[in-house]
């Protein structure tokens, strides 16, 4: 008896030992603890419900294959459930002598009706969605440690979350007014009550917080108070802001000339046509390393012109009508700009 037990003991201590030294394999393999986590992350949807997206469309006598932009097939599961990765709703802000981050700290910056506001990459990292109000405008801040994209909006009475899905890798938030989902990149209702609904966008840059602050340097900075504990100060992807991998499926990379996480910038304002799965309307990009050495550069966008500089005090490009109004724009990596705006395969 004693012997039985000993040898399942032994084999029980063999197969754990192997699970350990093949866990560290894939770790290693993987380029380490953060990459590892990132890039297995996905399976963590096997242990949540992630049909219940979709299921709140339903219980509104909505069929989401007739209620949809894109092809269902494409808005994959990213991992985290429905408001697995919280949005942050209840802001809380410090001065520029109070906040715990550095002038390198990279941030969202908006100016509303004299308000400015920086929402550090930091905290985006962690919560992608901050539900503010800014200048007396209730708008939504959002950012996508995937793709790199920032886009804020109006958001009126209402406020938006992280639904756990992707489309081209990249965020899919949802109204928690009527669950309609949206594509970040397009700022567009992609599925449910109001698919190709276009919000209201409100221009955003992504800097320093240095820099930030020496053009506004009476701007509030959104605090690490949210309400939950995360590490704000790390970055939680490992390698992916600067190595090749894009961890879930895009399309049309072989349009693409760039490293997949160049830096570029985008604009884009949509037509009133719908077709299936793309994008409608004019759009444009530029690429950062380019701009860095050119004064400025004016291109065909819509009806009219519009003029794109390098901005030297905040190290980015901006957009501007030939009045100087400034046109939203997003930074992205540059895999986001031909899967969101070029025609599929």
């Amino acid at each position: 008896m004693n012997m039985k037990k000993k040898t399942v003991a032994s084999t029980v201590l063999c197969s754990v030992s192997l699970l350990g030294v093949g866990l560290i394999s894939l770790v290693l393999q993987a380029g380490g603890w953060e990459d590892f986590k990132l890039r297995y992350y996905s399976l963590t949807q096997y242990f949540h419900n992630q049909a219940q997206e979709l299921e709140v469309i339903r219980k509104q006598n909505l069929d989401p294959a007739e209620q949809t932009r894109i092809e269902l097939g494409q808005l994959l599961n990213g991992g985290p459930p429905k408001d697995g990765i919280p949005s942050v709703d209840n802001p809380r802000f410090d001065t520029p002598e109070k906040t715990s981050f550095g002038r390198e700290e990279r941030v969202i910056g908006i100016v509303v009706n004299g308000e400015a506001k920086a929402y550090p990459i930091g905290i985006m990292n962690w919560h992608e969605i901050v539900n503010d109000t800014v200048g007396g405008s209730n708008v939504t801040v959002s950012y996508c440690p995937l793709c790199d994209t920032i886009v804020a909006v109006e958001r009126g009475s209402t406020t938006y979350g992280v639904s756990g899905k992707l489309y081209q890798s990249c965020l899919v938030m949802y109204d928690r007014a009527d669950e309609t989902l949206y594509a970040q990149p397009w700022a567009l209702g992609i599925v449910g009550a109001n698919v190709d609904r276009e919000l209201d966008r409100v221009p955003a840059v992504k800097t320093t917080l240095g820099q930030w602050l020496d053009a506004y340097p009476e701007s509030q900075i959104l605090s690490t108070d949210t309400g939950y504990n995360r590490d704000y100060q790390s970055y939680p992807y490992g390698s992916y802001y600067t190595n090749d991998d894009i961890i879930f499926p895009v399309r049309n990379q072989d349009e693409r000339s760039l490293h997949p996480k160049a830096i570029v910038s985008y604009i884009w304002e949509a037509d009133d046509q719908t077709p299936h799965n793309k994008f409608s309307g004019d759009s444009h990009q530029f690429v950062h390393e380019q701009m860095r050495s050119a004064e400025s550069q004016i291109v065909e966008f819509g009806d009219r012109q519009v003029r794109a500089q390098w901005d030297s005090a905040l190290e980015t490009v901006v957009v501007e009508e030939l009045d100087g109004t400034i046109v939203p724009s997003s930074t992205a990596f540059a895999f986001v700009y031909p899967s969101f705006f070029a025609k599929p395969n």
